[in-house]
C-alpha cells in the first residue's frame, strides 16, 4: 500500500477518528472470559489488586465475582496507572503509563471480540512489562523506539516517521498521551487489516492520525521555528527509511523499526 512523501506533512480532522478514540480511551468493560487459555492468562489478581488503591476490589463486589482473574487483573492494572499519569510524574513515565492503558484497552477490545489471537495476549503482556518497569523505578529502560511486534506490521508509514520523529526530537514531553495512543492504535490498526481488510483498520488509522496531529501541534506550539524545521527534515528521513517496508502484501509478521542519527538529517 504506498503512499505518497506528501502524506507526512497535512493532517485532516475525522468525526470518525474522534468516535474511535472514545473505544481507546474506555476503562476496562464485561469482556468475554474465553478469549485467553488458562496458560496465557498470565494476569495475577494477587499481583495487582492487593494494594490500599484498591479496597473495592479486595470487598470482591457483585461485578468482581462475575469478572475473570484475567479482568480484574487489568481493571486494577488501570488503577495503577493512573497514579504514572499525574503531572507530577515526568513525561517517560506519563506516556508510558499510558501506552500500557492503550495496551489493556486493546486486549479488552479483542477480548470482548472473542479474538482467540496472541494480539490480546500480547497487548496484556505489553502493558504488564511496563506497569512492572514503572513500579520499579525501571523506566528508563523502556525502548521509545520498540519494534513492531509480529502480530502487526509496518503500515501507514507517514504516520510512523511523524511518530518516531516526534519521539526522538522530546516530542513525549508535550504530549505523552496523544504520543503514546496514537502508536498502539497504529499497531491495532494493521492488525485489523490483516486479519479482516481496509474496512476494519480505517478508523484506526483515522485514530492514530488524530492523535499524531494533535501531539505535532503541541510540539510546533512549544518551540522555534529552527527546531520545527528540525522536526520535518527528521520526519522525512524516517519516511524515506520506513517507506520501503510498508507491508505490500498486507501480511503481519512483525517489523524492525531503527532510530535514525538525528546528526544526518540536517
Amino acid at each position: 500500500m504506498p503512499h505518497s512523501a506528501l502524506q507526512a506533512a497535512p493532517y485532516k480532522k475525522s468525526l470518525y477518528a474522534t468516535l474511535s478514540a472514545v473505544l481507546l480511551l474506555s476503562t476496562v468493560s464485561c469482556v468475554s472470559t474465553t478469549s485467553l487459555t488458562p496458560k496465557d492468562a498470565t494476569l495475577k489478581t494477587t499481583d495487582y489488586c492487593l494494594s490500599s488503591n484498591h479496597t473495592e476490589s479486595q470487598a470482591q463486589t457483585a461485578d468482581d465475582k462475575a469478572q475473570s482473574v484475567q479482568q480484574r487483573a487489568m481493571k486494577c492494572m488501570l488503577n495503577e496507572l493512573q497514579t504514572y499519569q499525574q503531572k507530577d510524574m515526568s513525561a517517560r513515565q506519563q506516556y508510558f503509563a499510558y501506552k500500557a492503558q492503550a495496551w489493556l484497552n486493546y486486549a479488552t477490545h479483542k477480548d470482548s471480540m472473542n479474538s482467540r489471537s496472541d494480539a490480546a495476549v500480547q497487548a496484556a503482556q505489553a502493558a504488564e512489562t511496563i506497569l512492572q518497569a514503572l513500579k520499579n523505578n525501571k523506566v528508563e529502560a523502556l525502548e521509545l523506539i520498540e519494534d513492531i511486534p509480529s502480530t502487526s506490521t509496518l503500515m501507514r508509514p507517514d504516520l510512523w516517521a511523524t511518530l518516531n520523529a516526534l519521539k526522538d526530537s522530546g516530542g513525549i514531553v508535550n504530549a505523552p498521551r496523544e504520543m503514546a495512543f496514537s502508536e498502539v492504535a497504529l499497531i491495532w490498526a494493521a492488525t485489523d487489516h490483516c486479519e479482516r481488510g481496509a474496512k476494519s483498520s480505517n478508523s484506526h488509522f483515522r485514530m492514530a492520525d488524530r492523535w499524531l496531529e494533535q501531539a505535532r501541534e503541541a510540539f510546533v506550539n512549544a518551540h522555534d521555528s529552527k527546531t520545527n524545521v528540525a522536526l520535518e527534515a527528521l520526519i522525512v528521513r524516517y519516511y524515506e527509511e520506513y517507506a520501503p517496508l510498508d507491508s505490500s502484501d498486507d501480511s503481519c509478521n512483525g517489523q524492525v523499526l531503527t532510530a535514525i542519527d538525528k546528526k544526518q538529517a540536517h
